[in-house]
């Protein structure tokens, strides 16, 4: 586990605690679904660059 990638999944769980916390405010659905996709981006990337893979 490199630093990049572990910088990637940090940032997309934290953007998923915003997602959480975006509903529960009651936020426009758009800006959670733009938050959703830049959260599974990041999520999705983090786990790509693993080294577990090679």
């Amino acid at each position: 586990m490199n630093g990049t990638s572990t910088l990637l999944i940090v940032v997309g769980l934290f953007l998923v605690g915003g997602i959480y916390s975006f509903v529960k405010q009651k936020m426009p659905k758009g800006l959670i679904v733009l938050l959703s996709i830049g959260a599974a981006m990041c999520l999705v990337a983090g786990v790509v660059r693993l080294e577990v893979w090679n």
